[in-house]
C-alpha cells in the first residue's frame, strides 16, 4: 500500500522511499545513530515538541486514576520523564527497539525514577497481558514502520492498552510535499538528522493510509491534526 494511501495520486506515489533511516540501520556507527536521536531530543525540547506530545497524553487520561502508560519507540526518553513530572501518580513503562537506546534512558533518570520501567521491547509483540495499560503512545516514529508492522502495531498497542495514542509526522498533499523535501534536499548528504528527517517525510502515512491499516488491523480510529499540526490517531480495538 502507497504511504499516501490506496488513493493516492501517481505524484505522492512517486514521493515515498523503502530507504531505511540511520536509525533503522544496523551498519551505521552508533555515534552517528546518538546524534540523530540527541538532536531528535534538543529540537523537541526547543521548539516544545515534548510538551504538546505530554499533553497529549495527559489529557487522554485525564479521567483515569493512577493511569499505567507505555511508550513505544520511547528514543530518548524526554516523553515519559514530562508525563511523570506532570502527573503524580501515572506509571510509564518507557520501550525501544533499539538496545544502545534503551541502555542510555536506563543509566540517566528514567532508569532510577520510582514509577517508571525502562525495557527492551518490539512494538509488534508487547509482553504485557491484554488491556494492561490505560493507554500506549507512540510518539514520532510510526512512519519508521513499513504497512505491515504498521497494521501489526496497532492491533498489538490495542490489544495492552485500552486506547493507543499515535502522534506523528503528517503526509502534506503532493506538491506542498515537493516543496517540503526540496528544503531539505540539499543538507541531507551532510547532516545525519537531516538525512533522516527527509526519509521520515518520504515515509509519512497520510490519513487515507491511517485508515486502511485500521481497518487491516480491526481497529477503529479517529484522527486529528496535520497537514501544518502533528497527525494524532487515537485507536482502539473493534
Amino acid at each position: 500500500m502507497p504511504r499516501g494511501g490506496p488513493d493516492a495520486s501517481c505524484l505522492d506515489r512517486l514521493l515515498e522511499t523503502d530507504r531505511p533511516e540511520y536509525l533503522d540501520r544496523a551498519d551505521i556507527d552508533p555515534a552517528v545513530k546518538r546524534s540523530v536521536v540527541d538532536a531528535l531530543e534538543w529540537t523537541g525540547r526547543v521548539f516544545g515538541n515534548h510538551e504538546a506530545c505530554a499533553q497529549l497524553v495527559l489529557d487522554e487520561v485525564a479521567e483515569v486514576p493512577d493511569p499505567r502508560i507505555l511508550e513505544l519507540g520511547a528514543g530518548h526518553g524526554a516523553l515519559s520523564a514530562l508525563i511523570l513530572d506532570a502527573h503524580p501518580t501515572a506509571t510509564v513503562t518507557v520501550t525501544d527497539i533499539e538496545p544502545d537506546s534503551v541502555a542510555a534512558m536506563a543509566a540517566g533518570e528514567l532508569g532510577s525514577h520510582p514509577r517508571a520501567a525502562v525495557r527492551e521491547m518490539d512494538a509488534t509483540a508487547i509482553d504485557a497481558p491484554d488491556s494492561h495499560f490505560a493507554l500506549a503512545v507512540f510518539a514520532l516514529s510510526f512512519h519508521h514502520l513499513p504497512p505491515p508492522t504498521a497494521a501489526a502495531v496497532l492491533a498489538e498497542g490495542t490489544r495492552v492498552a485500552d486506547k493507543l495514542l499515535i502522534i506523528d509526522l503528517p503526509r502534506p498533499p503532493a506538491p506542498l510535499h515537493v516543496l517540503r523535501l526540496a528544503t531539505m534536499a540539499p543538507l541531507a548528504p551532510f547532516v545525519p538528522f537531516v538525512h533522516d528527517g527527509l526519509i521520515s517525510s518520504l515515509r509519512s502515512y497520510s490519513p487515507s493510509a491511517l485508515r486502511a491499516l485500521a481497518d487491516h488491523a480491526g481497529v477503529d480510529i479517529v484522527l486529528r491534526g496535520g497537514l501544518l499540526r502533528p497527525q494524532v490517531v487515537v485507536a482502539v480495538r473493534r
